[in-house]
């Protein structure tokens, strides 16, 4: 059975290396020139890219560049500048949306390999028979495509490879074409500067011709989420995917989320493609129960298995965001004795352990306490002691000592604790 490659989002130099610790065979990213995440691709200059892109290498890890925002005419000699740069660094593909820039990838750097963004909206085989001989290697499907299409689609165009997202945000917009955040802030999304409009509460009326009178039609007290899409979740799918063997890449969205959810997310993926390559099952909703500690809209399985039509679960209407149970309390350093602290953490609090590896061991001493129970790893502090010696009443978020840990833990493990978001909560 084919191994598709797990693809995660590298939103910044950390991120990256969180995607890789977590399991990812390659991320994607850039800086934030000509990429439809220009605000994500700020955290990244073409120097720290570089840097970025080649402790991915030393990983055995791919990196593909963003060039897939819509350029104007005025643009162009900057892209073509970018384009360079981007081959001089030395990227593994670059994610190109439009046939103008495909046209110009391939004249200066034909030895980078070309993936056609989701935002060409590929949907069948005419299409993915054209763009490969435009050049294009790997296409990334239209979010609207079925898994049954996929199917008869490889059939007819064997040889291009077929990446699909399985997890993360979903446009309310035909394949993200949208340009609501144009009309209301100037902030044209086709070229990376979406304000999230779709995500707002918006209050409807309704007019009376005759008389020009308005009646609020009100859902909820704050407006209602009309066009706010739940998460894209394909964890429970992984089986069906795996079995088509149609698809290269699975890819999971997010390059300004949190470090936590590309961590989380990326493992649970991980385990569970690995889980099913290796012995022919799968149980996934215990990585489905991972995924729910990340903040998210709600989760939806979108369009891979069901046609659209055939959905009536696919859109959140009373919040555009929620909670999940956990609150990231710290992070382990590079020397993986100490870890910066993230939230708040005091004296005898008990914090859940999700390392990147199975590298743990039990330890005690004067500081904490490192065990396992029910199958988990926790660690109980005793003290919080700073790498200086120093002994701290509790620590904050914001502190920029890095806190002693009782033993060594994995590099990038996170350190989480249950929190209660309600109002009324912490």
């Amino acid at each position: 059975m084919k191994k598709p490659e797990l693809l995660a989002p590298a939103g910044d130099f950390e991120k990256l290396k969180i995607a890789i610790a977590y399991g990812a065979d390659a991320v994607y990213g850039g800086v934030s020139h000509f990429s439809l995440r220009c605000h994500s691709g700020k955290e990244f200059d073409y120097e720290t890219f570089k840097k970025a892109v080649d402790y991915a290498h030393n990983k055995n890890v791919k990196v593909y560049a963003t060039v897939n925002s819509f350029p104007f005419e005025n643009q162009l000699p900057l892209v073509e500048e970018h384009i360079k740069k981007l081959k001089e660094i030395g990227v593994d593909a670059m994610i190109v949306s439009t046939l103008g820039v495909i046209k110009k990838v391939k004249e200066i750097a034909p030895e980078i390999d070309i993936h056609l963004s989701t935002q060409a909206n590929a949907l069948n085989s005419w299409d993915y028979e054209a763009y490969k001989s435009f050049g294009v290697k790997r296409i990334i499907a239209a979010r609207e495509t079925s898994l049954n299409d996929l199917i008869k689609i490889k059939q007819k165009v064997p040889d291009i490879e077929i990446e699909i997202f399985v997890h993360g945000a979903m446009c309310f917009a035909y394949s993200g074409r949208c340009l609501l955040s144009a009309l209301q802030f100037g902030r044209n999304p086709n070229k990376g500067s979406c304000a999230n409009d779709c995500r707002y509460p918006y209050v409807l009326y309704a007019e009376n011709p005759e008389t020009g009178k308005l009646f609020r039609l009100e859902e909820y007290k704050d407006g209602t989420y009309i066009m706010n899409s739940k998460d894209l979740c394909l964890i429970e799918h992984i089986p069906e995917i795996l079995k088509a063997g149609v698809v290269d890449s699975l890819k999971i969205e997010g390059r300004t989320k949190a470090p936590y959810y590309v961590g989380v997310v990326t493992k649970a993926y991980r385990n569970a493609i690995d889980e099913f390559l290796n012995t022919g099952e799968c149980d996934c909703k215990k990585y489905l129960k991972e995924i729910l500690t990340t903040k998210n809209r709600g989760l939806t399985d979108a369009y891979l298995i069901k046609r659209p039509f055939e959905r009536d679960d696919t859109q959140n209407l009373k919040t555009s965001l929620t909670y999940g149970e956990w609150q990231v309390s710290g992070i382990v350093n590079e020397d993986e004795k100490t870890f910066m602290c993230k939230y708040k953490t005091f004296p005898g609090d008990i914090v859940e352990i999700v390392a990147p590896s199975d590298d743990i061991k039990e330890c005690e001493n004067e500081i904490g306490k490192i065990y396992k129970e029910d199958g988990k790893w926790y660690l109980k502090f005793y003290k919080i002691v700073t790498i200086s010696g120093k002994e701290l009443k509790a620590v904050h978020s914001g502190n920029t000592n890095p806190i002693m840990l009782p033993c060594k833990l994995p590099y990038l493990t996170f350190l989480r604790k249950k929190v209660d978001f309600s109002p009324n909560g912490v």
